[in-house]
């Protein structure tokens, strides 16, 4: 068995460590910025820890914008896009994995293709769609975009989980008598578990996060969603407002990763007992 030397872990070890310092340097200095009061966000030597921490910057974001209503807003339509996205893909790359043909290589092939799209080259015929469909400004119009825009990456994830799940476990099924339906609802759904977690957890954060879509599509402050409305911290000439504006983005960070932080452990929790069934 090959073994790693000493200087070797070490400096692995180091690489590691630098690496999560890079991606925990924004959201330590935002923390750090959203409880800072004004005189020191316009400090020529800006400080780690604020000097004189306050919540002033919280109290002013909630007056000013109404964050609670584009984060109930936000919170419907990530959680109706990843559900949706579930229903439609679980199925879906069922068939694409356990029946390979031209039409599974084509389905793939789109797979692959819708992701090199860029957002401006849809928007417009998006647009149009919508627009017929009387689905503009609409919670529900955003929820279907969202679900649109999750699928082919949804597919290509649990096409991959399925492959996994060996066939024999769904032979002994069918066997005693399971249909095809029950197979997957009752045998391989199961052993999915940890994919279709995954799965709906990068559903639910492509919605919550989302920016582009939401901001041409809904056009009433009332159906806004959260990022959306952190853009109002801007001044009209592009001065941001940064101790709401962090406040703002510190709370909107807070239920993705609340979120992974609940179910990371079922997601090996589930792939144990999906092998023990």
């Amino acid at each position: 068995m090959f073994k790693v030397s000493r200087p070797a872990r070490a400096g692995q070890y180091l690489a590691l460590l630098a690496y999560l310092v890079f991606l925990a340097f924004p959201f330590l200095w935002l923390i750090s910025t959203a409880f800072k009061p004004a005189g020191e966000l316009a400090s020529l030597h800006p400080t780690w820890i604020p000097r004189h921490p306050t919540l002033a910057n919280f109290r002013q974001a909630f007056e000013e914008q109404p964050l609670l209503r584009a984060a109930g807003n936000s919170l419907l339509v990530a959680v109706c896009a990843a559900v949706v996205a579930l229903l439609v893909a679980t199925p879906m790359a069922y068939v694409m994995a356990r029946h390979r043909g031209p039409l599974s290589r084509a389905a793939t092939g789109w797979v692959v293709i819708s992701q090199a799209f860029p957002f401006v080259l849809l928007i417009i015929p998006l647009f149009l769609v919508l627009k017929n469909l009387h689905l503009i400004n609409s919670l529900v119009g955003l929820i279907l975009v969202y679900v649109v825009w999750a699928l082919p990456f949804a597919l290509w994830m649990l096409v991959g989980y399925v492959r996994a799940v060996p066939r024999e476990l769904e032979e002994a099924a069918a066997v005693d008598g399971a249909g095809r339906l029950r197979v997957l609802v009752s045998v391989t759904a199961p052993l999915l578990a940890p994919g279709l977690v995954a799965t709906g957890l990068f559903a639910f954060i492509t919605a919550w996060n989302e920016f582009f879509f939401a901001l041409v599509l809904m056009k009433t402050p009332e159906k806004q969603t959260l990022p959306v409305i952190l853009t109002h911290f801007l001044g009209a000439e592009g001065v941001a407002d940064l101790g709401p504006l962090a406040a703002g983005a510190f709370l909107a960070t807070l239920p993705s990763l609340l979120i992974f932080a609940l179910i990371q452990k079922r997601i090996t929790g589930g792939m144990l007992a999906g092998a023990v069934k």
